[in-house]
């Protein structure tokens, strides 16, 4: 089998697991599975966050298109846009950021909280969590889109609708950059609690160097393209939040957990996506 065949298999498998997309059929006999061929599709949850940015960029370009031009468009544009995503993952990275608040919250024993993480019911902490964390992502993609200038990657400034745009390439970005981030976890933390009933079991056993290079190559590709449309400072920015809100969430996992569950990766994808909005929208 060819590279490009098996680096196909390797994305279609990863986009199996991390959204609601059927992959069936002849295709899915075709993309096969091996506990080797998923741990190494890992490597593509960036790229899995290309189909999260398509659709949230979208979702809020058409609502930002069909409704009247009014303070609270964008607001309404970005609500819409952050359902898309949550409709096409399953909101699979938000359930992971409710079972770590709850069990991070609920007790300070690490088996404890590792035994919180695992109940599907969403406690207080969980549900605080996710209010907050939807709120924080939708009023700064709102912010985002009612900027009436913004630096574009040729260093000039245009007006709306550009904002629009501005936003589209903006979730873009965020999503892929958001899924590349918490590949570090898995390369630098052992995994901890129930390897077998874990959502993040095709990730246990680690990742490698070549996954680790693929996840990058990933972010590092839409960040090239995303120059065209943001700024470079605005990017560097916006990915030095990134980063801070990854090393917070790495050290907080060390410190109480001794490593990394599945759902410390989709807690840790939603921080480092709303610290990337964050970063640019201070940066402007």
């Amino acid at each position: 089998m060819t590279a490009i065949a098996q680096f196909v298999r390797e994305y279609l498998l990863a986009v199996q697991f991390f959204t609601r997309i059927p992959v069936t059929g002849r295709l899915a006999e075709w993309v096969g599975y091996s506990p080797e061929l998923l741990r190494a599709s890992a490597g593509h949850f960036p790229g899995v966050g290309i189909l999260a940015g398509i659709a949230a960029a979208a979702a809020y370009a058409l609502f930002q298109a069909m409704l009247p031009d009014t303070t609270f468009t964008p607001l309404v544009a970005a609500a819409f846009s952050t359902a898309a995503t949550v409709l096409l993952t399953g909101g699979f990275h938000e359930d992971g950021l409710a079972d770590v608040a709850d069990g991070l919250g609920g007790s300070y024993d690490k088996d404890r909280a590792l035994q919180i993480m695992k109940d599907s019911r969403v406690g207080a902490f969980g549900a605080m969590a996710l209010v907050l964390a939807v709120l924080c992502k939708v009023s700064l993609l709102a912010i985002l889109g009612s900027v009436e200038g913004l630096p574009t990657g040729w260093g000039e400034w245009e007006e709306a609708p550009f904002a629009t745009w501005y936003v589209c390439a903006a979730l873009m970005t965020g999503h892929v950059v958001s899924r590349g981030l918490p590949l570090l976890l898995i390369y630098l933390l052992p995994h901890v609690g129930d390897t077998v009933a874990s959502k993040s079991k095709p990730l246990a056993d680690q990742i490698g160097p070549g996954s680790l290079l693929v996840g990058l190559a990933w972010c590092f590709g839409v960040l090239a393209l995303a120059t065209l449309a943001l700024d470079a400072l605005n990017l560097v920015v916006a990915c030095s939040f990134a980063v801070l809100a990854l090393l917070w969430m790495g050290r907080l996992f060390k410190r109480r957990l001794q490593g990394f569950t599945g759902d410390c990766l989709g807690a840790t994808q939603q921080v480092c996506e709303i610290a990337f909005y964050l970063g640019l929208a201070v940066s402007l």
